[in-house]
């Protein structure tokens, strides 16, 4: 619901591309971490314990053949850690809630390509294992089926592949006289419905419709890995950490 807030705000990234928006959008949020971390922190005092841990730590090579000495001085170490990570969490407490509603609006937004126009997917669901017999697939609206509506469960999942013309349908999946519903949304815009939709107490596990999800580095792979929108946040979010706490002198 508070991520809506953001639209107004945030959609105007989303023209410039999933790429330029991740990019854009990480270096705000992590600007907003680093200042909100120093100003919220002791800097002289976290410099003061980091200097001391560090050399606490020469200390300790000096004592390795004195392990009685060197656990006495590593319970040391560690307590000056945990003084350290209590001033840390500090900031945490001030930045928790926006970051959780900006992240929500991110996975709302950045996480798959919407369903467009005349677009060819796919829609299965997942039963639990053993699961048997026959189950169907309608649409309000009508959607165009391009395989038969009702499908025989295989190796525990049913799958269809479907088009359909902009707007909102309502699926309906029934099985052992049980319907289940699930909203998806056809757009030319970047709308879209949650593609995973869990149910509860059923033979079924999900329904699950396909839409793509988003690549925000296109074809580029990290040894193979090619992140989505979270994965490219995370490793843009360490570089300008790392960089804003050194033009900052964050400690």
């Amino acid at each position: 619901m508070f991520e809506n807030l953001l639209n107004p705000i945030f959609n105007p990234l989303l023209k410039l591309g999933y790429f330029w928006a991740i990019i854009i959008l990480s270096f705000l949020i992590t600007l907003f971490i680093t200042v909100v971390y120093k100003f919220a922190t002791d800097q002289n005092l976290m410099k003061k314990l980091k200097d001391e841990m560090k050399g606490m730590q020469k200390e300790m090579k000096l004592l390795k053949d004195n392990p009685q000495k060197a656990m006495a001085h590593q319970k040391k170490i560690m307590e000056k850690n945990m003084q350290y990570m209590k001033h840390s969490f500090k900031p945490t407490l001030y930045t928790m809630i926006p970051i959780i509603i900006i992240f929500s609006w991110l996975n709302a937004n950045l996480a798959f390509l919407p369903l467009e126009p005349g677009q060819e997917f796919g829609i299965s669901v997942d039963f639990k294992p053993g699961t048997f017999g026959q189950v169907s697939l309608d649409s309000i609206p009508e959607l165009t089926f391009l395989t038969s509506q009702t499908q025989e469960i295989t190796r525990d999942q049913a799958v269809w592949r479907v088009q359909g013309e902009k707007g909102e349908y309502k699926l309906e999946v029934t099985f052992n006289n049980q319907k289940h519903e699930k909203i998806i949304i056809i757009t030319d815009d970047r709308n879209y419905e949650n593609p995973k939709e869990l149910i509860k107490e059923s033979d079924i596990i999900s329904i699950n419709i396909g839409n793509e999800p988003v690549k925000p580095l296109g074809k580029i792979s990290l040894l193979g890995w090619k992140p989505g929108w979270l994965g490219t946040y995370i490793l843009l979010s360490l570089i300008f950490s790392f960089s804003l706490r050194k033009i900052m002198g964050i400690s």
